[in-house]
């Protein structure tokens, strides 16, 4: 599958970042735990060059533990600080504040040695669409400041929230980058409800979900969808071709059958994304450090 999605906001959205970033203290860059990587636009580097980054790891919960934990170590050898959160139930947001004042603590001292206790801190926070930053500053602020919904490309415009009288966040649009050069990253975005679905075809990105499922979690597929075993895979047979008989074997047994007795293996597939990007199969990690 050759995915890519890059509507026109997104050009304006990159312009006003780096217009932008010059006003505020602090970058909080906040990714998937499940696809700490693909879900990292490789641009914000240069446009955010110079300023202390915060690295959110979100939705936790829905992530295989022991990566999260070894996410987390991978980010803080970059320098980084990490905090790890699931903004829809709130853990680890009460976190935010502390951590953002310990990463500027050098500054704050600074501020504090001139007489400027109390300055305003400004953080921007950045990620891909549909990654939860406005969940997330929501939680923070304690009050529903940010419109949310579970699909990318809902926050179109850039817009400010006090948090407390010494914290203030520039809630930014979910931004992606022009091209994927590795197809895996545009796969693990689609997977995760980073890109639009209806620019994809549901069925083959099952599929290829369905292979990697068998191949690193077999068990919980086998949990999910009742399977006494998983369709071994055959010489030389493709992601897809594996992947259509895993969907099938599945379909099968939930009874999503049409006509002389075939698998509505679309249904399916869109069974299949709803479950996993609830969190309802397990937790997974599609991606390790490397």
């Amino acid at each position: 599958m050759n995915i890519q999605w890059y509507p026109g906001h997104m050009t304006k959205t990159r312009r006003m970042i780096v217009d932008q970033v010059k006003h505020v203290d602090a970058v909080c860059e906040i990714l998937d735990s499940r696809i700490p990587i693909s879900s990292r636009n490789p641009d914000v580097d240069d446009m955010t060059a110079g300023k202390p980054r915060l690295v959110v790891l979100n939705r936790v919960d829905q992530a295989d533990p022991e990566a999260t934990k070894r996410w987390a170590a991978y980010f803080r050898a970059k320098g980084y600080a990490v905090l790890e959160s699931d903004a829809k139930s709130g853990i680890g947001t009460a976190k935010f504040s502390a951590a953002v004042r310990e990463l500027l603590a050098e500054k704050l001292q600074a501020y504090a040695e001139k007489g400027q206790v109390g300055r305003m801190v400004r953080v921007m926070i950045l990620g891909i669409p549909n990654v939860g930053k406005s969940t997330f500053i929501n939680k923070v602020a304690g009050r529903k400041t940010a419109k949310t919904e579970d699909r990318p490309g809902v926050t179109r415009s850039k817009q400010w929230v006090p948090i407390d009288k010494g914290l203030e966040l520039l809630d930014t649009p979910g931004i992606l980058w022009p091209k994927f050069e590795d197809q895996s990253v545009g796969l693990n975005l689609a997977f995760t409800g980073a890109v639009k679905d209806d620019i994809l075809d549901i069925e083959t990105l099952g599929c290829h979900l369905m292979t990697y499922l068998g191949e690193n979690y077999p068990d919980a597929l086998k949990a999910g969808y009742k399977l006494t075993a998983i369709p071994e895979r055959e010489e030389e047979e493709n992601d897809v071709a594996w992947g259509y008989r895993l969907l099938e074997a599945a379909g099968r047994r939930r009874g999503f059958l049409i006509s002389g007795g075939e698998v509505d293996t679309e249904r399916m597939a869109k069974i299949l994304l709803d479950e996993f990007r609830g969190g309802k199969l397990g937790r997974f990690t599609l991606e390790m450090p490397q």
